[in-house]
């Protein structure tokens, strides 16, 4: 290739000569890529193993997951199953039914005017307590106290027209004593005394319906309990004929609770009512987390329902505090008996299976037993056991799901497994730089070994992934 002649610029390289070079930086970087993938995948396959395999203290003492059939990990390599376990207790068991129902007040009253007119006080404020007697408005009472003083007055005027005809009467009797006058005048005189005496009567008839007419002008509570929302505001006429009244007033104290129970528990709540007893009644709220109330049994209703197979019964509560309120949903809950030193377990150790009820029992081995249970009465959070165990045994209550006729668990408590589980909102240690130094590693790899036999498998995998992490811990060069 010729040298170019002077002031001609120098042509460009030819395109061929470049992309060797573009296509091994292409081949390295990719090399790399891959390099970095396999460690990475290699790295994340086997944090796990090291905790596993590495020596628990001096002297190359095999771990936790190292033990033998008889060790903490059960059969060699496999981790014991975390179960809670309760202790069967010897206790009085209140034999309690169970029942839905809903709040019922025990007198709901719609407060209507009994005369009409315009409306001029409302005295009361909305949700108020009132009590029976309380004014709580006023009609104008101007029309009906005319119609009293008219009353009154025709009441006046015939009461003397009776007082003379009385006189008349006696003069009369005196006369035909006396045989002045025929005895014809007297009985007509006599007649004419009975006549006014009707009108008077009737003329007080009349007075008094129109002191009632006034009276109803002030309206007022007929019960006491608690008052609703207004209806009708000053200066509209009510008639007695408006439907929605002028306010309600609900009484809540005392108050009762309608539920239902099924009808092979009626014999029970019957043999209780007919010998005289109270049987107490709880409330609870619908999570079944607050009791709302005490109360006792007031009857039952007077047939079963065919279509579900209940029975109505009503309690009444005091509700002293307020806390049941009108058609408020309720779990109740009625005790019907007590067993003396009854055998109780809670109700979350019951299992069902085809050989029928039965329980898990851990012996001191930690070995795990089925035990089949019959079962008595409960109050929703026990059970009692009629047969099959006994005192001071133990059962379990949470992780029944993986467990088998003879295996050895590991009891867990759950106060403690719950203050050791990490939040997830905490970040892992996985793969990070710390500032611990060699020291802290070990440290880190030391505790994880040594509660990798009481752990869960949750919380052993995070100190599993903390001592794989702790290795890669450097101390930043100064």
């Amino acid at each position: 290739m010729s040298n170019p002649e002077p002031g001609q610029p120098n042509p460009s390289p030819s395109p061929s000569s470049r992309p060797p070079r573009r296509n091994r930086r292409r081949l390295y970087a990719g090399l790399l890529v891959l390099l970095l993938a396999g460690g990475g995948w290699y790295w994340y396959a086997h944090r796990g193993d090291a905790p596993r395999g590495t020596a628990a203290g001096p002297g190359g003492a095999s771990g936790p997951a190292s033990a033998g059939p008889g060790g903490p990990g059960g059969r060699a390599g496999m981790p014991r199953s975390p179960v809670v376990v309760a202790t069967v207790a010897q206790r009085d068991m209140d034999v309690v039914l169970n029942g839905l129902g809903n709040v019922t007040p025990v007198s709901n009253v719609t407060v209507r005017a009994q005369v009409s007119g315009p409306l001029l006080k409302v005295l009361f404020r909305e949700g108020q307590m009132v009590k029976a007697g309380d004014v709580l408005a006023e009609i104008d009472p101007r029309p009906f106290q005319a119609a009293l003083d008219q009353a009154v007055g025709q009441l006046a005027r015939d009461q003397a027209l009776l007082q003379n005809a009385r006189l008349d009467q006696q003069r009369y009797r005196t006369l035909l004593g006396q045989d002045s006058i025929s005895k014809q005048q007297v009985d007509t005189q006599d007649a004419l005394v009975r006549q006014y005496e009707g009108v008077v009567k009737t003329d007080q008839g009349n007075v008094a319906n129109a002191r009632l007419q006034l009276g109803y002008t002030r309206i007022v509570a007929p019960v006491s309990g608690r008052i609703g929302l207004r209806q009708v505001d000053p200066g509209n006429i009510v008639n007695t004929s408006d439907t929605n009244g002028i306010a309600l007033i609900t009484q809540i104290q005392p108050i009762a609770v309608m539920y239902t129970i099924p009808e092979d528990n009626l014999p029970s709540v019957l043999k209780k009512l007919n010998a005289g007893e109270k049987l107490p009644v709880q409330a609870w709220d619908r999570q079944v987390r607050n009791q709302l109330g005490e109360g006792e049994l007031l009857t039952t209703d007077n047939q079963i329902d065919t279509t579900t197979g209940t029975v109505k019964l009503k309690a009444v509560f005091p509700n002293a505090d307020g806390m049941l309120f009108p058609n408020q949903f309720v779990n109740v809950r009625t005790r019907v008996d007590t067993l003396r030193d009854a055998t109780v377990i809670p109700v979350a150790a019951i299992q069902r299976g085809q050989q029928g009820t039965f329980v898990y029992t851990v012996d001191q081995a930690s070995k795990v037993k089925v035990q089949v249970v019959e079962l008595g009465p409960g109050d929703g959070t026990r059970t009692a056991v009629l047969k099959g165990l006994e005192p001071g045994q133990r059962v379990v209550v949470d992780g029944a799901d993986r467990l088998k006729e003879g295996m050895t668990v590991e009891t867990v408590d759950p106060a403690a497994r719950a203050a050791a589980v990490v939040p997830a909102s905490q970040p892992r240690a996985r793969g990070r730089r710390h500032r611990d130094g060699a020291g802290g590693a070990s440290a880190a790899q030391a505790d994880a070994g040594a509660a990798g036999a009481s752990a869960p498998q949750g919380e052993r995998r995070r100190q599993r992934e903390a001592g794989a992490s702790a290795p890669a811990a450097r101390t930043p060069q100064q």
